[in-house]
């Protein structure tokens, strides 16, 4: 009996080449997405979960608003490990790590930069799961100026000696560090990647008992059993025992009368395993930027999406394809086919056509990760040892889908009166047809949704690339070592200006876009209620015309003037929150307290105000800003005119060659460093597209079934026009329009939650786009194109065909 199950499957399969065809193609398809975002979303959810005590670490963070300013920031006070270990038993070992940007290390005759280090407290190994291959993790970190690196380091700097007890030195600062411990590398799915770990103890501010200054990620182990909620609402006291007296101290008033003033600040805990993709803070402020749980949601609604729709197109034309079979069921039935008999059968060729399918679906995913990997950074793959739950999971997908996708068409074929069949009167049914155009109107209301989710997304990125800044960001070059020329820092800075290439060279650490310092200033203009705050760029007084920004009042730094040391200029929007106008806030003052206790207070008054200008992420609105002047060596950021920029690099290649550095000439351009704030959402622009394509055509894939079917149903009606006098478009648009009907219905149930989901995503950004009349224009006008192109072919061919070959029956 199952051997002809098999036979008749197989059969029918190959009987109906044309829907045989179709359906594996969709399947696939959707198989193919559906599994590429299922090892997408497990890699996005696995983040930090390899720490074997995961669920039980949480992350001090620190939130507040000042001034109606928001700070929500990743890292905090020094002695906030410490002290909560100290005060709550609930709490059984708190580390820190405060990052360490780059350095090059050398070893004897072998030199390499390093970037990613960071200085951590002995107790990081008691709380993280970071395996060591060699020496004692307890101990590691607990002396000054001892190491810890990874397998790949040690292989590069040692080789085949052993690197415990070696030295690691960095030349420019005549540092040697002790290697004391060699670690496996930290997994990809971990929400911070370092390659060394230096001892904290090298730190000077690591043990301050300052709580106005921050920096160190703070990481607790909480005792079995804790809940990280219950430690959180005891955190208030912390700010008020620790935080309260210092603000007092070093502003003059006391936490109550802060926080009168409608401002707050406090501490809170965050789940570890909430970091990649539940974190609202300040990306900033994180050590990497992190994961949106919100494209999760995306990519798993595509998904489905995709799934759904693929087995939709088996459905309708499975049931549209009914009439052809409904003779042999007749006849089987008249036979003494029992009805479970029948809906085994048909479910059998459902699951057949779907293991087929699955096993293109494999092949696509094979040929398609790189691809995918490559788009989103990622290293998802197939293979069994890292996915173990993929066979079995593959299996009861493909019996879940091939159940799901061959259901109705197995029960509403099994269940055909035999009698009416036979004598010719079979027909589908209202219900039937009704179902088949509700899900029609499914699949096209999907795809209309992706369609101007895609619009949306591209006219966002468009707009942010081209929004103009406050700054000119084109043609500038940046060159963030420039301390590995020691002394002859100043003489590689004369001998670039003398380039007629190169208009500008400003000395500041501080940049508009891209990775740069992030100094709170916190300033009050006459009375404590005016406090704000603010950020602080020190600068030189090259900078302004360098990056070529607007001074709408005042003027800019000079060397002219030997007061400019306490000068400082402001943005219009730290103007407007010290209560001032621009045509009034020239030769006001500004202070701030420059230590913790209040005592050393630095005065500036307002020299001059620069134009607003987006100097973080537009997610964010402008904040206030404090710009002071201070010649930083270190960087260097020059303003070229040339087109021949390879050229100029050349030239400033051979220069600092001359000058022996330590280090080979390192630069960046301001405008990547720009594009790469929105990488993200470039790429989740690229793979919606992709994705949204994708959907379209396996839609289009149904419509095209569809189509085929109905102009086969209606060949007989169709020669009979014809005769009577029918022109080829009169019949091409009898034969379409029903099609557009459930288009159009489709645009209009689809468009209100189009606009309702992208207006939401667009909240995100601070700056935005208005979703206009056109993109709804660009979404319909497609659904039509992309419909008539799918059922066009065959109403066409109708048309055009002889009606004596379709009526020489009669």
């Amino acid at each position: 009996m199952i051997r002809n199950y098999f036979k008749l499957a197989f059969r029918n399969l190959l009987r109906n080449k044309v829907f045989t065809t179709i359906n594996i193609s969709g399947l696939a398809m959707g198989i193919a997405i559906c599994l590429v975002i299922m090892l997408f979303i497990k890699n996005e959810w696995s983040y930090d979960r390899y720490n074997e005590k995961a669920d039980r670490i949480v992350r001090v963070v620190f939130k507040g608003s000042v001034q109606g300013q928001a700070m929500k920031e990743a890292n905090v006070m020094p002695p906030t490990a410490q002290t909560l270990l100290k005060d709550y038993p609930e709490v059984e070992a708190a580390t820190r790590i405060r990052t360490g940007g780059s350095a090059t290390f050398s070893h004897k005759e072998k030199s390499f930069k390093e970037e990613n280090l960071a200085f951590a407290d002995a107790s990081l190994f008691s709380v993280f799961t970071l395996p060591f291959v060699k020496g004692n993790p307890e101990t590691a970190l607990l002396e000054p100026n001892s190491i810890v690196i990874s397998e790949a380091l040690a292989q590069k700097y040692f080789g085949q000696e052993d690197p415990i007890g070696q030295l690691l030195e960095i030349k420019d600062e005549q540092k040697a560090f002790k290697v004391t411990g060699v670690m496996k590398a930290i997994p990809v799915q971990s929400h911070f990647h370092f390659d060394l770990f230096l001892s904290m103890q090298g730190l000077s501010d690591q043990s301050s008992d300052s709580w106005m200054t921050s920096g160190y990620f703070t990481y607790l182990l909480l005792k079995p059993g804790t809940a990280w909620q219950k430690l959180e609402a005891k955190l208030p006291q912390v700010v008020e025992k620790y935080m309260g007296p210092q603000l007092h101290q070093s502003m003059g008033f006391t936490l109550d009368e802060f926080r009168k003033k409608g401002n707050d600040i406090g501490l809170y805990l965050q789940p570890l395993t909430d970091i990649h993709l539940r974190s609202n803070l300040m990306p900033m402020t994180e050590m990497e930027p992190p994961g949106d749980m919100r494209y999760v949601y995306i990519f798993g609604a595509v998904a489905i999406f995709m799934l759904l729709i693929a087995c939709i197109n088996f459905m309708n034309l499975s049931t549209a394809s009914a009439s052809k079979r409904a003779r042999e069921v007749g006849i089987r039935k008249v036979l003494g086919s029992a009805k479970t008999d029948l809906v085994r059968q048909f479910l059998l060729e459902s699951i057949l056509l779907t293991a087929f399918a699955m096993v293109l679906g494999l092949v696509l995913v094979y040929f398609t990760l790189p691809v995918f990997n490559h788009l989103t950074g990622k290293e998802l793959s197939l293979g069994l040892t890292t996915n173990p739950w993929l066979i079995p999971s593959l299996l009861l997908f493909g019996l879940f889908v091939g159940v799901l996708a061959g259901s109705y068409p197995a029960f509403m074929l099994s269940s055909f009166n035999p009698v009416k069949v036979l004598k010719g009167r079979f027909t589908g049914g209202r219900g039937t047809m009704s179902l088949r155009s509700g899900l029609v109107v499914f699949q096209f209301a999907v795809s209309i949704i992706l369609i101007v989710g895609t619009v949306v997304v591209y006219k966002q990125l468009t707009y942010i690339q081209n929004k103009k800044l406050g700054y000119d960001r084109d043609q500038v070059i940046v060159l963030p070592e420039t301390s590995r020329l020691g002394a002859n820092e100043n003489a590689f800075r004369e001998q670039l200006l003398q380039d007629p290439r190169v208009v500008n060279i400003s000395t500041s650490g501080y940049l508009p876009a891209g990775p740069t310092y992030n100094n709170n200033f916190f300033i009050y203009a006459k009375e404590q209620a005016e406090q704000i705050k603010t950020l602080r760029y020190d600068v030189d007084e090259n900078y302004i015309p360098t990056m070529s920004m607007q001074v709408i009042a005042g003027r800019n730094f000079s060397q002219n003037y030997g007061t400019d040391s306490t000068g400082a200029i402001l943005n219009e929007t730290a103007v407007k929150a010290l209560g001032w106008t621009v045509q009034n806030a020239l030769g006001q003052t500004i202070t701030r307290s420059h230590n913790k206790a209040g005592t050393d207070k630095i005065t500036y008054h307002v020299i001059g105000i620069v134009k607003d200008f987006h100097f973080r992420s537009l997610h964010e609105p402008i904040s206030p800003l404090v710009m002071v002047l201070a010649h930083y060596n270190g960087t260097m950021i020059v303003k070229a005119k040339t087109k021949d920029i390879s050229g100029l690099l050349a030239d400033m290649n051979k220069t600092w060659s001359n000058l022996k550095a330590s280090a080979p000439l390192n630069y960046s351009f301001l405008d990547e460093r720009f594009k790469a704030t929105y990488e993200a959402e470039q790429k989740i622009a690229l793979i919606l597209g992709i994705s949204a394509g994708l959907t379209i055509f396996v839609a289009c894939l149904g419509l095209f079934g569809l189509a085929t079917f109905t102009a086969e149903q209606r060949t007989k009606e169709i020669g009979v026009r014809k005769v009577l006098g029918a022109t080829v478009t009169s019949i091409v648009a009898l034969l379409s329009k029903d099609f557009l009907k459930l288009v159009l219905i489709a645009n209009v149930l689809a468009l209100p939650v189009a606009w309702w989901i992208m207006n939401k995503w667009l909240q995100e950004f601070a700056y935005r786009i208005n979703i206009s009349w056109s993109v709804f224009v660009i979404a319909i006008l497609s659904a039509i194109l992309i419909a008539l192109a799918a059922v066009s072919f065959h109403s066409v061919k109708a048309a055009l065909t002889n009606p004596v070959r379709s009526l020489r029956g009669e």
